[in-house]
């Protein structure tokens, strides 16, 4: 029964974002709300400038209505609604600032670290007050618990700031973040699902119905782009998901896309500043793949591929006898 349920709500979720798209993406159109393309990316990008953003919106509204009507609103239901609208939130702000305002850059690197720190203490003072907060994290191929005590909240904090953060530098390319947190999502689902995790299982089952109904529209040729305010949102309930199912470790191996990405940007930046040398043609890494040669279908391809199968190992040693 738990499984039928899962499967309306992702088929429900879907048709939702399906039904909203068409009905959003010529409101932003209106609006005036298109995304400007930065001339430091690929040159190939700039036929893009003026794509509708903030389509993030579309698929936030399926999750939400889904959710809701399919789960038992439980604490942690309305967590992860919290979290993921939170970062949503901040997201928009920025996305509005850039495109409302014609701020190029939006929020401040500051103001938007800020939104983001507020949300994850958020999430831990909210989780504690709920007992819910175990300071120890399990080691995949570990059997003993690492208790990290205090440090658990640095430790939290920094994972849900990292991960929006990881999602956001993978949003770069038609499809490639919606797909990749898909299927990041859908393994999630499976997970929660077989440790009884029902209202966090009904959550990623909305949340992938929600997303292959937005790619609908965000494959190549994008007809609207997710913007910050899709992409935080991801990457907060990710984290936040991981956190409830006490898998913080795993979601570094199931999001290794994300992972990769961040990485190399990180290393991209320490060998500049200390060699003077780039170690990819650009960073975030899919761009480094379109300036070598690949189609973007290619690269989205192959990393929607590596992300299933990554999902796929994760789940085969999480579920190991």
């Amino acid at each position: 029964m738990d499984i039928k349920v899962m499967l309306w709500t992702t088929g429900v979720a879907f048709l939702i974002a399906v039904i909203l798209g068409p009905l959003f993406i010529p409101f932003l159109r209106r609006l005036k709300f298109g995304q400007a393309i930065r001339q430091e990316g690929p040159q190939s990008h700039q036929k893009k400038s003026g794509t509708p953003t903030m389509g993030g919106m579309i698929f936030l509204a399926a999750l939400t209505i889904t959710t809701l009507k399919f789960s038992d609103l439980s604490f942690s239901t309305y967590l992860l609604l919290f979290v993921t609208l939170g970062y949503g939130l901040v997201g928009f702000l920025d996305d509005y600032i850039k495109v409302a305002l014609k701020r190029n850059l939006g929020l401040k690197a500051r103001q938007k670290l800020l939104g983001q720190i507020i949300l994850g203490v958020a999430l831990y003072i909210v989780m504690n007050y709920a007992g819910l907060i175990d300071m120890k994290i399990n080691i995949p191929l570990i059997d003993t618990p690492l208790n990290l005590g205090f440090f658990y909240l640095p430790f939290l904090v920094l994972m849900v700031i990292g991960m929006s953060n990881a999602v956001n530098l993978t949003d770069g390319l038609d499809g490639l973040a919606a797909g990749t947190t898909a299927i990041a999502f859908g393994s999630y689902a499976i997970l929660a699902w077989w440790t009884s995790n029902m209202e966090v299982a009904i959550f990623c089952a909305a949340m992938v119905g929600a997303l292959l109904g937005f790619l609908v529209f965000n494959v190549n040729p994008a007809k609207v782009f997710m913007g910050d305010t899709g992409s935080l949102a991801l990457g907060g309930a990710l984290a936040t998901v991981a956190i409830l199912t006490k898998t913080e470790i795993y979601v570094f191996l199931i999001g290794g896309v994300f992972v990769a990405e961040v990485l190399s940007v990180i290393l991209q930046v320490i060998s500049f500043q200390t060699f003077g040398r780039r170690i990819f043609k650009m960073s975030p890494l899919h761009h480094h793949f379109e300036l070598i040669g690949w189609s973007e279908w290619r690269v989205v391809g192959t990393f929607w591929t590596v992300g299933l199968l990554l999902a796929v190992g994760s789940l085969a040693l999480y579920l190991k006898p």
